[in-house]
């Protein structure tokens, strides 16, 4: 064996190293498209470089004014000097003729006395530069806005205003935007210098702070916009003297939300008045601003915010808060941050020969998100077969000609400005032939398979070059009447065919094949005409399918008619679908739109057109997804609840309205609150964003006040909550001193934990913050914890048993820790086997003085209503028997789980006697919890109640998806992987995806179903030397997660069984690896490269002769010895084997125990042998473990029993799935594995025969016959078919058999059934062979055949499954019973049986 192992690795390596010299040999058949830098060197060729040619300046959006002039600069480079044109919104400009207009020399565009008037605009506009280099292209500037400045027209104007001394005052002056820059102001007809106490403000406003006698007079403001000024009113501002008399805060001047760009300045206006006179000071998303210490913000005048150079980071919700020793007041505002676009990805030159495709990427960032454009010379363009748009941004050119060549630039614009991106495209004229015969044309090209939207060619070598082993091919194509042809390659010299792919239905495309050597391209093929197959009569899909929302329960979807339609459209279905469930809803449609109605307010929906004719429904299209508008709640907030803090505050709690009756974002609360006794006089506050809570302050003592609570969207304020009433205090409890003793303390004492409840002190007058508990064996000194001064039991766990310990128990507040109380305890000892119970229920009670702390919610129940919601209800023994509450209590739920052990615990507060908590993880354990509080007064925690949620569908892809080879089995991998990190219940199963084509429909994929179990699988028969893809999704019973990204993997090169399992692949065999993103243009290496040319670099001849030589001696060495060493083991085998089945071939007779009964040995031979479907087992717990084959190709889709009405009815309308596709891209494979569909819950495991031997064996658990040698392949039958006594009486049609027996008897022996254990197998990991098997179980299965390929081919016929050789054991037993012999009444009646056995397998045949 030692020998056998050093000659087939020296074989490998030989093969390896010859391998590595040959790829080194022969160059690459060239890229796709050389990019940027110098142009390919070839001989001979024309050296052409890149011409630089960009614009030095381009124009920028201008502001002006009526009469005045402007110049839009522009200058563009390039050698030699390119000729400048403009246009205006889309056209060109004729400067010839304008008076007013001209070009400047450096190209600039000059505009002198500009027009504008109320129905003549001629000026404003969109200008453009364009430049132009003759027989080199055309490229074209950003666009700029030229906005001419309007009449001038006040919006409002100053009034008359008095202020005191010392205040601000503002005096209004607003006019339009674009005349801001043209106000000024005028005091007592005099110009208004500004300074830091004088300020205009954006709008014009004027803005005086900390006002003087000096500032009285008249005001007014002036317009100067190119015409007569215009004057606004006149005002008078009178300035009033200082008194000491107080007045209320009111804003002057309110912020209000603003959009700047990146790089500009924003100020937010906030003027306030009042006496005393009032600070402005600013947060930001309830931060605090530090003005002082930043560069970029600045207070102005009155206390308005200007932030210089905006950032992203600027972007936000600004609180104005005034405020003086009386009171405060606050307002806010909103700045949103927009960017201009900004390329991260511009375009680079490309060199490229006729008929390639090449790719321009482009980029591009900005706020709102761009949109893009391409530009070719100066020219839109539009998008078509040949010229696509790819990934969003980049221009896919397909099969080049000449005229392609240019200047191609990529345009992002978005609301706030637009850029520009340019490179340039050079065709390169094909290099000249070097010197040397060059190949004649390829002979006899043929299309070998057409389809509708492939065709793979295949042809011979030329006649001169018949072996053609170093020949590259080429194979050029277009549409039939097109002069623009593309190209195809074959991915490895000597390779004679190529598969087409994308090519439309019922179309005639011409194709021609070139041969090239090392010296260049040969002849040409003579034209070969072929159209591919009509598309399946029915519609294709609906294009230009769109959807957008009219309405906040309403979406308009539109679409067009289909081009493939395949005779006259019928009707349309409208498929939809609410995001989040499953439960697709259908419309009949006869028209090319319609408006769904009756939708959920803010909920996103799916849709997908079908369109049917006579025939039936056609492809579905893609689905689209749009929202419906938002519109204000329809709900309250749930769950206001009131907490008095002190004699002047109330803290205010509650829940945002359930999420289906939001109908937005919501954007922030407003809250109303009253005295009870004023119900007239309501205050209002504003709380933004998602805060849930809201501190009312400056309340009178002892005052009962009303609160409501509003939910709000952009589009306005829902309905408010109902009032709910509380009652401050009468006076604040005293913290200038620590509590007093707490009233009582008592313990409890467990195996390993003291349980230690208390209650308050007595004077409840003084502040308690929170209860101290020290303890320790001896002293109470060695741990202290500290708990809420909510709270009024401990478990202090982690203790030794039978152990002294000392507790003590203090009550403190700010001020410090109050006068402890002792306790002691000895746990139990580890035998007490008295009942362990975590809650205080018995425990002794001391009361406490008035107030009477209260009693606990009892009765807390966790009702589970899906995976992410569980409702708590609880009773409160403290109410009427009704249970109605008529007071302020409230009640505070709180859940938590353990995992990860560390978790928190969360609160809410709830009003009544039930509250929902929402937001909780799928298939996870919650306890609950429950007090209740009254004014000052508490509950302890109720007993808990506990809640498991309800499985969801996993929500993340199995993790550390790997894949390896198996040793000594090129042909077969291992995949291994872990669960999901967010299963979201018990992983029932796995589906592993696979494919030689990542970018395949995933339909297309092979599928290879695992049970839950499980997370490693064996795939099979797999191609050599080829890069497969892997993909896994789990499934639960909720339904099938997403699924991995896919991994790479590349079989090894040579069926080689040295071939070691982790040979590391990204090449090469081995371990898988992450497949980076390749984007839809990736294409796998067996589909060719895209280049024209390339040809083997010259290598010496000699010296591959000597290594080819030198090689196959090697090689033929190797092999003599092998075969040697392989004769005489196998002689030595069949000596053994001759012997012990001579021994066996005597009398035998089977044994009265039944474990010892084997069924006989039928090795079935027919012809035309096919396997009947008979009855499904009953077997109720099936391990999906190898693939059951469908019937067809409707069959493919996995799916969840609970939902197959649904998939059925979404499914029976294709996407895009032809019968002739549903052969996979895996070539020859595709046929030998169909795709499947894997019942992991439901079905009963179904049978299958394989139709290839296998290597690999295994071990049977019935007795077959020793001199047989065939041995069964891995994963074969395990129970022999029951004989045709059993199968009458079952009603089950078994395959009829030529038998050969190794002994005239027993081979046709009555079979037993066999025992009722389970066979035995090795512990081998779960396989697939190319047609999967599985074991039959203790019942006959049904055995289904299946027809390979499409639907309406002849299904071959398939031979049944010999059972494997005995084990040793088995051997030996059979030589020990075959001393014994039959008896002559039983030889008859085995004979008997014998005959009526052919009679029933000969009927069967010939049916």
């Amino acid at each position: 064996m030692a020998a056998e192992r050093g000659a087939r690795r020296l074989l490998g390596t030989s093969s390896f190293w010859l391998c590595c010299l040959l790829l080194l040999g022969r160059r690459a058949p060239g890229a796709a498209a050389a990019r940027s830098g110098s142009p390919p060197q070839s001989p001979g060729a024309g050296i052409r470089t890149f011409t630089p040619f960009y614009f030095l300046v381009e124009p920028v959006d201008t502001l002006s004014i009526r009469g005045s002039s402007v110049i839009l600069n522009c200058s563009a480079y390039s050698e030699p000097s390119p000729k400048i044109e403009w246009k205006k919104d889309g056209t060109f400009l004729n400067l010839v003729s304008d008076d007013r207009r001209q070009l400047l020399p450096d190209g600039s565009l000059f505009i002198s006395n500009v027009v504008h008037s109320k129905h003549n605009k001629p000026d404003e506009g969109y200008y453009q530069c364009v430049a132009t280099v003759e027989s080199l292209g055309t490229i074209v500037s950003r666009t700029a806005k030229l906005t001419v400045a309007g009449l001038p027209r006040f919006i409002s104007q100053p009034e008359p205003s008095s202020v005191y001394a010392g205040n601000s005052a503002i005096l209004n002056c607003e006019v339009n935007a674009d005349l801001v820059p043209f106000v000024r102001w005028e005091q007592n007809g005099q110009p208004l210098l500004l300074d830091d106490r004088v300020i205009k403000l954006p709008s014009g406003t004027l803005v005086i702070s900390n006002v003087t006698e000096g500032d009285g007079g008249l005001y007014r403001c002036i317009v100067e916009s190119g015409g007569p000024p215009k004057y606004s009113d006149e005002a008078e501002l009178k300035v009033l003297p200082d008194t000491e008399v107080t007045s209320n805060l009111v804003f002057l001047k309110q912020p209000s939300s603003l959009v700047r760009v990146i790089g500009q300045s924003a100020v937010l206006p906030c003027v306030a008045s009042g006496l005393p006179v009032p600070a402005i000071r600013w947060m930001k998303n309830e931060e605090a601003l530090d003005i002082e210490s930043s560069e970029r913000l600045v207070l102005l005048a009155g206390g308005s915010l200007e932030i210089s150079d905006v950032t992203e980071d600027d972007a936000g919700t600004y609180f104005c808060i005034a405020g003086n020793q009386n009171e405060t007041i606050e307002a806010q505002a909103e700045l949103t941050v927009q960017a201009q676009p900004e390329f991260l990805k511009q375009p680079t030159n490309i060199y490229a020969h006729e008929s390639m495709d090449i790719v321009f990427e482009c980029e591009v960032t900005g706020k709102p998100t761009p949109t893009v454009k391409w530009v070719k010379n100066g020219d839109m363009v539009i998008p078509s077969d040949y010229f696509k748009i790819v990934k969003e941004h980049n221009l896919q050119v397909l099969g080049l000609v000449k005229s392609d060549e240019g200047f191609y630039q990529c345009i992002a614009e978005n609301d706030v400005g637009n850029a520009q991106a340019g490179a340039q495209l050079i065709i390169l004229e094909h290099a000249p032939a070097t010197t040397g015969p060059l190949p004649s044309a390829p002979r006899d090209v043929v299309a070998s398979l057409v389809s509708t939207r492939f065709i793979k060619l295949t042809w011979r070598t030329p006649a001169s070059d018949p072996h053609g082993d170093n020949l590259t091919y080429s194979v050029f194509y277009t549409k039939e009447g097109i002069a623009r042809e593309r190209v195809e390659n074959t991915s490895r010299p000597g390779e004679m065919q190529v598969t087409i792919q994308n090519l439309m239905p019922a179309t005639v495309y011409i194709f021609r094949v070139m041969a090239q050597n090392k010296h260049g391209s040969g002849e040409s093929s003579a034209p070969l005409r072929v159209e591919t197959q009509p598309e399946v009569q029915l519609p294709g899909p609906a294009p230009n399918i769109r959807a957008y929302a009219t309405s906040p329960t309403s979406i308009t979807v539109t679409w067009e008619t289909p081009l493939s339609g395949n005779g006259e459209i019928q009707n349309y279905k409208l498929y939809y679908m609410e995001k989040g469930t499953d439960k697709e809803q259908d419309i009949d449609v006869s028209s090319h739109s319609y408006t769904v109605n009756g939708l959920k307010k803010y909920t996103e929906y799916s849709f997908r057109v079908v369109a049917y004719n006579k025939h039936g429904p056609g492809v579905s299209t893609q689905d689209v997804a749009v929202q419906t508008l938002s519109d204000v709640p329809s709900a309250a907030p749930q769950n206001l609840s009131l907490e008095v803090r002190n004699s002047k505050s109330i803290m205010i709690h509650w829940q945002p309205p359930p999420p289906a009756t939001q109908n937005g974002q919501i954007t922030g609360y407003k809250i109303r609150y009253r005295k009870a006794s004023r119900k007239s006089d309501v205050t209002e506050t504003l709380v933004t964003g998602t805060q849930l809570s809201q501190l009312i302050e400056g309340l009178d003592r002892g005052t009962e006040y009303n609160f409501r609570v509003a939910a709000l969207t952009i589009n306005g304020t829902g309905p408010a909550t109902d009032w709910l009433s509380a009652e401050t205090f009468e006076s604040d409890l005293d913290e200038t001193r620590v509590p007093e003793v707490p009233s009582s303390l008592h313990v409890r004492p467990l195996v390993t934990s003291i349980v230690v409840s208390w209650t308050p002190p007595e004077n409840q007058n003084i502040v308690v913050r929170g209860y101290a508990i020290g303890y320790g064996i001896g002293s109470p000194h060695a741990q202290t914890i500290k708990v809420d001064y909510k709270q009024r039991y401990y478990t202090i766990e982690n203790l030794d048993p039978s152990s002294h310990y000392v507790i003590t128990l203090k009550a403190f507040n700010n001020v410090g820790e109050g006068i402890p109380l002792y306790e002691s305890a000895v746990t139990r000892p580890h035998t007490d086997t008295s009942e362990v119970d975590l809650f205080v229920i018995n425990a002794p009670y001391t009361p406490v003085p008035d107030p009477t702390p209260m009693m606990p919610p009892v009765g807390v129940q966790a009702s589970i209503l899906s995976h992410d919601t569980i409702r708590i209800t609880w009773a409160d023994n403290s109410l009427p028997k009704h249970q109605k509450i008529t007071d302020s209590r409230y009640y505070t739920v709180r859940w938590k789980t353990n995992i990860p052990a560390n978790t928190k615990y969360k609160n809410a507060n709830a009003t009544t006697l039930s509250y929902l908590v929402t937001g909780l993880k799928p298939n996870t354990l919650y306890e609950f919890s429950v007090m209740v509080t009254k004014g000052r007064r508490s509950s302890t925690w109720s007993m808990t109640a506990h809640g498991t949620t309800f499985e969801l569908v996993p929500t993340s892809p199995p993790k550390d998806v790997t894949v390896v080879s198996k040793e000594g089995k090129p042909r077969t991998i291992i995949v291994n992987w872990q669960p999901p990190s967010e299963a979201n219940g018990k992983i029932t199963g796995y589906i592993i995806y696979y494919s030689t084509d990542v970018n395949a429909e995933i339909h297309d994929w092979v599928i290879e179903p695992v049970v839950g179990n499980r997370l490693t699988h064996q795939i099979q028969e797999l191609t050599l030397d080829t890069p497969y893809y892997f993909k896994i999704q789990a499934r639960n019973s909720k339904g099938m997660g997403p699924m991995s990204e896919a991994v790479q993997f590349r079989t090894p090169k040579a069926d080689s069984s040295d071939k070691m399992p982790n040979d590391q692949a990204s090449g090469s065999a081995g371990k898988g690896s992450r497949l980076p993103d390749l984007g839809s243009d990736y294409k796998p290496p067996m589909s060719g490269s895209n280049s024209p040319h390339g040809s083997p670099t010259s290598v010496d001849s000699n010296m591959l002769l000597v290594i080819i030589v030198s090689v196959g001696v090697i090689t033929i060495v190797v092999v003599v010895i092998i075969a040697i060493f392989c004769t005489r083991r196998t002689t030595s085998h069949q000596k053994k084997k001759r012997a012990a089945c001579k021994s066996v071939n005597g009398s035998h007779k089977y044994k009265g125990n039944s474990k010892d009964v084997k069924p006989p040995d039928l090795w079935i031979h027919h012809e035309r042998l096919e396997l009947k479907p008979i009855d499904k087992s009953p077997d109720p717990n099936p391990i999906m473990t190898d693939t059951p084959i469908p019937r067809n190709s409707q069959d493919i889709t996995p799916v969840d029993n609970s939902m197959d009405g649904n998939i059925h009815q979404r499914r029976n309308s294709y996407r895009g799935h032809e019968s002739e596709d549903s052969m996979s891209t895996l070539a020859g494979r595709r046929g030998m594995r169909p795709k499947m569909m894997m019942p992991f819950d439901s079905q009963p495991p179904q049978q299958s025969v394989r139709n290839t031997p296998s290597t690999d064996t295994m071990p049977a658990s019935s007795s077959q016959t020793c001199c047989t040698d065939h041995q069964d392949p891995e994963g074969a039958t395990s129970s022999s078919y029951l004989a045709s006594s059993q199968e009458e009486d079952s009603g089950q049609s078994l395959p009829t058999a030529h038998v050969r027996p190794s002994h005239p008897l027993k081979s046709f022996a009555v079979p037993a059934i066999p025992p009722p254990g389970p066979p035995t197998y090795d512990p081998a990991l779960p396989s697939t062979p190319l047609l999967s098997q599985q074991a039959l179980n203790h019942h006959i299965h049904s055995v289904k055949t299946a027809s390979i390929g499409t639907l309406g081919r002849s299904r071959p016929p398939m031979p049944v499954v010999v059972p494997s050789a005995p084990e040793v054991q088995e051997t030996t037993r059979m030589l020990e019973d075959s001393e014994s012999s039959y008896e002559p009444d039983e030889l008859t009646k085995e004979m008997a049986h014998l005959e009526g056995l052919m009679k029933d397998l000969n009927a069967i045949t010939t049916a």
